[in-house]
């Protein structure tokens, strides 16, 4: 029974990411590589200078990802929040600045497996902060947080389920 459990939430993810744009099914295989040390991107998501460049700043961006894995607060009091969500907001705001994740659904997705279940309870806070700043393009700013659905903003619980699908790189040439 707990095998079909598993199998089914499987699926439902893989669902999930389907749904998002190709630009963003890439741009997640590539982040998950940077953020969880998979993959060397350099060899497997540089086409050219400037996405070696892309894939340079954004290892320098993920050098909080072990800060905030172990900084998640609690729910409940409001200790280590302006910590928590400064740096949160920071590294989501290099992320949607980057115009690969256009929803809120797909940095749901993506944060849920760089930082864990733990914070999901913090990731509306963290996307609306950074999908709110000055950096992001008013056009693309509105598109962001018109993203974020009521439910997903005013839910009253969250799983604590950890993800278990976790895309990686396929390779297009290969037979």
């Amino acid at each position: 029974m707990a095998t079909t459990g598993i199998a089914s939430l499987t699926i439902n993810e893989m669902r999930e990411f389907a749904g998002f744009t190709a630009a963003e099914q890439r741009y997640i295989r590539r982040s998950l590589d940077i953020g969880l040390g998979r993959q060397d991107a350099f060899k497997l998501w540089a086409r050219d200078a400037d996405e070696n460049a892309a894939i340079r700043s954004q290892y320098v961006a993920y050098q909080d990802l072990k800060v905030l894995r172990s900084a998640i607060p609690e729910e409940t009091g409001f200790e280590c929040v302006e910590a928590f969500i400064g740096k949160l907001t920071r590294v989501a705001a290099f992320d949607l600045a980057q115009e690969r994740i256009d929803c809120f659904s797909a940095f749901r997705f993506l944060y849920e497996r760089l930082l864990g279940p733990d914070v999901r309870p913090w990731l509306p806070s963290g996307f609306c902060a950074a999908s709110a700043l000055p950096q992001i393009k008013p056009g693309r700013r509105k598109m962001l947080l018109q993203s974020l659905s009521e439910a997903a903003a005013t839910a009253p619980g969250w799983s604590d389920r950890p993800p278990v699908f976790f895309p990686e790189f396929i390779d297009e040439d290969a037979p």
